[in-house]
């Protein structure tokens, strides 16, 4: 069932920084489709905040936290599943505020999650040739890791921020042990889900980077945060090894789309 009460009650989760000039439309999309959305500011800049206070203020369904400083993505996040299943909805969609992602997809994310309430819904990314080279060959590196460390071929992209949460089983992670902070953390809590027995549906979607887009992205801090993940999250595989094994040999495919 899609929670304890049998429901299925998705809402809409955008973190954000400092993108005050794409937000309104997404949040525009997004309700749209008739879903709530709860923003969760990072600490933004003043005219963000500004922005933020009027969808907040003026547009029906729309929930704002604020975070008291910039603590990161991941933390943006965190405190955004928690805060939704605190206020009963059963799924969060992850979805970035740059304008990055295609909200016509909204409903067919939506569709996987009433077809598999259990699963992680990850949005698998179809890029254009907007996508910079260097970061695009980058990602292969990160699947490549993600496939050993969970060993499995379940998740496509662990890095792309449009998926769908079941928020019983997101936050019981989140509360087991915090993820990280920052830009690691889409792909942290998508392989200890995958290690919880949390199945994955992958769902193609197209992704473009705007020419005049902000990146919070940093080379090498990120890169180097990211580095530092594998390396743990292949050493908590070795000790999930036989489990994870043992799942495959019983035919228990983790990925379910």
């Amino acid at each position: 069932m899609p929670d304890v009460h049998g429901r299925f009650a998705p809402c809409a989760l955008i973190p954000i920084y400092n993108h005050g000039s794409t937000i309104a439309a997404a949040v525009r999309a997004l309700r749209a489709h008739g879903l709530p959305v709860l923003i969760v500011d990072d600490g933004s800049d003043e005219p963000t905040r500004g922005v933020l206070d009027a969808l907040a203020r003026d547009t029906d369904e729309v929930r704002l936290l604020r975070l008291p400083r910039n603590q990161g993505k991941g933390r943006a996040i965190g405190t955004g599943l928690l805060a939704a299943r605190e206020a009963g909805y059963s799924h969060a969609l992850q979805i970035d505020a740059d304008g990055q992602h295609d909200t016509s997809d909204v409903p067919r994310f939506l569709d996987a999650g009433r077809a598999h309430p259990h699963a992680l819904v990850c949005g698998a990314p179809v890029y254009d040739t907007s996508v910079p080279r260097a970061r695009l060959y980058g990602r292969y590196v990160t699947h490549a890791c993600v496939w050993l460390e969970t060993l499995s071929l379940a998740i496509r992209d662990s890095m792309c921020g449009y998926r769908l949460y079941p928020l019983a089983a997101a936050c019981a992670e989140i509360e087991r042990k915090l993820p990280p902070a920052r830009m690691d953390f889409d792909t942290e809590i998508a392989v200890r889900l995958v290690w919880r027995g949390v199945p994955v549906a992958n769902l193609p979607t197209r992704v473009t980077y705007p020419e005049d887009g902000l990146s919070h992205f940093r080379m090498f801090r990120d890169n180097l945060r990211i580095s530092a993940m594998h390396t743990r999250l292949l050493l908590g595989m070795l000790p999930r090894a036989p489990r994870l094994l043992g799942r495959r040999l019983r035919g228990e495919s983790p990925c379910v789309a």
